[in-house]
């Protein structure tokens, strides 16, 4: 397989400068045990990924259903915005991952509704670790810096928005290059985006499957260990999935729903105003409170909102799910992620998003 690669996706739709390899399976509970008795970084380490069992699967078509315009509608408003800040050219930088698909969205509402077109490449960046900066060098050989955008699907307490910004600041020192440190995401839980479309914790369809919505491409994994001064950080390639991929699926959904929002009310799709002071404080208070409540430890083990509470359920040792209320449609399949594997629930009313989820400490 060749790097650049594009996945299950097609070269229209993205390249990942990411490394297919063969990456040893960690099981999960000894993935957290090397990870919190500081043996090991997360980066190092993956978990082999299992197909969604049969009764997951409807969640995720009920999610689509519930909540397809609305992500139509935040797509035109960064199209939108992208447009406004990047008039000389536009090269889509998503964060692979859960960026992904929201840049393969992003490039053909581009083409499709704005008459622009755009390139795609989806990168690897690590908390603690930083951006691949080998992956920035391919790209700013063939496009300039200010051109870059750098896209993620969602904000949780903004750690990624921040190692962003310290990456591209390391990046200007060693390589001479300043590169635009803006974030642009569909919502923005915490205040650290340059650009969302909104502030609402709400159910961003593709959170809720792993690689079969985002190419058949893992989490990104680096170990400076083996890796190569030159190589990109490594992945995954899940081919045993291919049957049962929905990443085509996905976009050509979520284009003909952008088609029709577009068609409705082409003009209407603006930024709307949220306080990014307020969603920081927000974010900050409600760290404290669940520190102090249940005894955590670090903020690390506290993921705030649908799409981190998510992540943890699907991938970390949970130690409790808390659900703003018991009853709402964008969390059912959290509900039934948490029953399936024993994890209690706790409804907190008062909680500023509707879900947080909390990593079990180890002994």
């Amino acid at each position: 397989m060749t790097i650049p690669f594009t996945g299950s996706y097609s070269l229209d739709d993205v390249q990942f400068l990411l490394k297919p390899m063969a990456i040893q399976d960690t099981p999960v509970h000894i993935k957290e045990a090397l990870i919190q008795s500081g043996k090991k970084h997360y980066s190092q380490m993956l978990t082999h990924e299992s197909l969604p069992p049969e009764h997951y699967l409807p969640l995720f078509y009920q999610a689509m259903d519930l909540n397809q315009q609305r992500m139509a509608g935040h797509l035109l408003v960064l199209a939108k915005r992208i447009l406004a800040t990047r008039p000389h050219g536009i090269t889509l930088v998503s964060l692979a991952r859960a960026g992904t698909p929201v840049g393969v969205l992003l490039k053909h509402v581009l083409k499709r509704h704005f008459n622009t077109e755009a390139s795609h490449y989806s990168i690897s960046i690590l908390r603690d670790v930083g951006i691949d900066q080998n992956a920035l060098r391919r790209i700013l050989q063939n496009h300039a810096p200010e051109s870059l955008v750098f896209v993620d699907g969602w904000t949780g307490k903004g750690v990624i928005a921040r190692q962003l910004a310290a990456s591209l600041q390391a990046f200007a020192v060693t390589d001479g290059v300043t590169i635009p440190a803006e974030l642009y995401v569909l919502t923005d839980l915490s205040g650290s985006a340059a650009v969302a479309a909104c502030s609402e914790d709400y159910l961003i369809p593709s959170c809720i499957l792993n690689a079969t919505v985002s190419g058949l491409v893992s989490r990104s994994v680096y170990d400076p260990n083996t890796a190569a001064p030159a190589d990109f950080h490594g992945c995954v390639y899940y081919r045993q999935f291919e049957q049962h991929d929905l990443s085509r699926y996905f976009i050509d959904t979520m284009l003909a729903c952008v088609d029709h929002a577009w068609q409705e009310c082409a003009s209407d799709f603006e930024i709307g105003s949220h306080d990014r002071l307020q969603l920081q404080s927000v974010s900050q208070a409600l760290l404290s409170w669940i520190s102090e409540r249940y005894c955590v430890k670090q903020h690390n083990y506290i993921k705030p909102g649908i799409g981190e509470a998510t992540r943890v359920l699907l991938r970390r040792e949970a130690q409790v799910l808390l659900l703003q209320d018991s009853d709402c449609e964008a969390t059912r399949h959290l509900r039934w992620l948490a029953e399936s594997r024993s994890i209690p629930i706790d409804i907190v009313t008062d909680l500023p998003y509707r879900a947080v989820a909390l990593i079990r400490e180890m002994q």
